[in-house]
């Protein structure tokens, strides 16, 4: 099933799927933290969402018999929307070109996040210059905050295999 995405002008609606958040990110299992794109405003913000299962891989050691999702993760995932964002935003998807963090700020975590729920991430551009983009980005669950950060991140080609 597609999700409706608007353009940066508002006109024309495309599907979104899994489909296009392998071809715009990198990550692959266990570490793609973008399950679907439920909106995306092209150059400025995206709602997405982790579907967060009991198989996750960091819940053995985090913790056993009261497992939570680590906040340094849900950064992790809020920074992919962004890249998925941006990487949408200057239609480089399929390009092989990478978003890196450069920088954490304001980090706050406010609530755990357990297996079963659905961790919906809001996020939006702060400043764009060249190659280099802030963000700001909230997590939650049922309309509970769990996290919020700002972020900055760079474009960047992929490093070469010399």
């Amino acid at each position: 099933m597609g999700i409706d995405t608007e353009s940066k002008d508002g006109g024309g609606k495309m599907p979104y799927d899994i489909q296009k958040i392998l071809k715009a990110l990198p990550h692959r299992y266990p570490l793609l933290l973008v399950d679907r794109v439920k909106s995306i405003t092209l150059g400025e913000r995206i709602h997405a969402v982790k579907a967060v299962s009991f198989n996750e891989e960091f819940f053995q050691g985090h913790f056993p018999g009261a497992p939570i999702m680590p906040g340094v993760l849900q950064i992790e995932a809020m920074a992919q929307a962004a890249a998925i964002l941006g990487i949408e935003t200057l239609e480089l998807a399929g390009t092989g070109k990478l978003v890196f963090f450069m920088g954490i700020d304001n980090a706050k975590f406010r609530a755990p996040v357990t297996p079963g729920c659905l961790l919906d991430m809001d996020v939006e551009f702060v400043q764009k210059r060249s190659r280099v983009y802030k963000f700001k980005g909230k997590a939650s669950v049922e309309g509970t905050v769990t996290c919020q950060a700002e972020f900055t991140a760079m474009i960047a080609d992929p490093p070469s295999s010399d």
